[in-house]
């Protein structure tokens, strides 16, 4: 039976943009660098906060070879292959090298909005397919469809490839009957920062993770003592962040993360149409919250 090792602080790993727009290779390579140097427990490739829907097949391609010939098999890589066409998914899953990869994360499917036995029988068939562990991801404020725990649960229990959740559909209640009900087997990652010290200290197991491509460090710090059961000190880091996290999805994901890292020197501050990035006055409210936060 599969078992899930993507725990901690993964994080949801941006793509670097030159001034001209193409995807800044050098800028990735320390990026990778960047994020296993202070703490990173593993990476999620190719999704949302990458921009991907923005991205080439080549360019994909490229970048995933990049990112495993930096990381050198030091720290597991989930990459994302998902979509609301299930046929589509599985013929993208099968003409994909998986070579280096640890995992599979597939979204559930946006726009088509199906019903919970189709949600159901969309994962079924993804995972019967799937060549290696697949970790669902319910994230309702991209997608327009809840993933509701029973659904969660039900494929948990009938699909035992189906390792984790990274579950973002911002409802406490939700992830507590997850929890609650799953098999032992599977389990449950924050999608979501500013829940991250909530749901740790209800059982999740870690966290995919948009600010933590700019402050790695701390927030894997505030992961760790969780896990360690020091609440109080692990609570004193999460309130350091509460103000960023609003911050950084006021223009979008990944606009406010970029400019943090850009304002760290790290990356320039570009984005693919139709995401821009964010405004000045945010920007600024960043920087001097990142002044505060060096570490």
């Amino acid at each position: 039976m599969a078992q899930n090792i993507f725990k901690g602080l993964g994080i949801a790993l941006i793509t670097p943009f030159t001034e001209t727009g193409e995807v800044d290779y050098k800028a990735l390579e320390r990026l990778v660098e960047y994020q296993i140097d202070n703490n990173a427990d593993f990476l999620c490739i190719l999704a949302t906060t990458a921009e991907a829907p923005c991205l080439t097949r080549e360019e994909k391609d490229k970048i995933t070879e990049v990112i495993k010939s930096v990381n050198k098999g030091r720290i597991p890589l989930l990459k994302y292959c998902g979509g609301n066409n299930t046929r589509a998914v599985i013929e993208e899953m099968k003409s994909t090298g998986w070579s280096g990869i640890d995992g599979i994360l597939s979204i559930c499917p946006f726009y088509n909005k199906p019903s919970q036995e189709g949600l159901y029988q969309h994962f079924k068939a993804i995972a019967k397919e799937a060549p290696l562990p697949l970790v669902l991801y319910n994230v309702p404020g991209r997608t327009g469809v809840n993933m509701k725990a029973p659904t969660t649960v039900r494929l948990a229990k009938d699909c035992p490839n189906i390792v984790a959740i990274k579950e973002a559909s911002g409802s406490l209640e939700q992830i507590d009957e997850i929890l609650k009900n799953k098999p032992n087997n599977f389990e449950v990652i924050s999608g979501d920062d500013a829940l991250t010290f909530s749901m740790i200290a209800s059982g999740a197991v870690g966290v995919i993770s948009v600010i933590g491509n700019a402050l790695p460090k701390e927030f894997s710090r505030m992961i760790r003592l969780e896990f360690n059961g020091e609440y109080e000190a692990a609570r004193k880091i999460h309130h350091k962040f509460t103000e960023l996290y609003k911050l950084l999805f006021v223009d979008g994901n990944p606009a406010g993360v970029k400019a943090l890292l850009n304002d760290m020197g790290l990356i320039e501050n570009v984005l693919r149409l139709p995401l821009v990035p964010t405004n000045i006055e945010t920007k600024q409210k960043m920087a001097d919250i990142l002044k505060d936060l060096r570490i």
